[in-house]
């Protein structure tokens, strides 16, 4: 039932399935995908939707202090409250990747707001290691 709410498209990244065919995504696992789509496209990228996107990676040339890590936040919170409607954000938090230090992960809660299940997806994101 959530699955039919929640919709159908192309799997992110787009792939061949087992029976090869181009694979498909449903439910909850469309939503996190989509969620993906939104932070890595750069605004202006999309010609007819020029709006569309994260721009998330404009800033991969700034350094990965506090500072940036709170624009992230920022400019995740706002591309998700306007480009996923099938969502409600509970948390963004950016923090410093332990890995690597010229990346930082993006820790995004929400809650499907058909079903009210809570989910969480993270993302990392590439800065300047300065």
């Amino acid at each position: 039932m959530a699955d039919s709410i929640l919709g159908r498209g192309i799997a992110f990244p787009p792939r061949i399935g087992a029976d090869g065919r181009l694979a498909w995504s449903e439910g909850a696992q469309n939503v996190r995908e989509s969620i993906r789509v939104i932070l890595l496209t750069d605004l202006r990228e999309r010609l007819m939707r020029p709006t569309f996107g994260g721009g998330l990676q404009a800033l991969l040339f700034e350094p990965n202090t506090l500072a940036t890590r709170r624009m992230l936040e920022e400019r995740t919170r706002r591309a998700l409250e306007r480009w996923e409607p099938r969502i409600r954000l509970d948390r963004i938090t950016a923090e410093p990747d332990p890995d690597d230090p010229s990346a930082a992960i993006v820790e995004i809660v929400y809650r499907i707001v058909a079903t009210g299940a809570r989910e969480r997806t993270s993302l990392s994101v590439q800065l300047d290691a300065g």
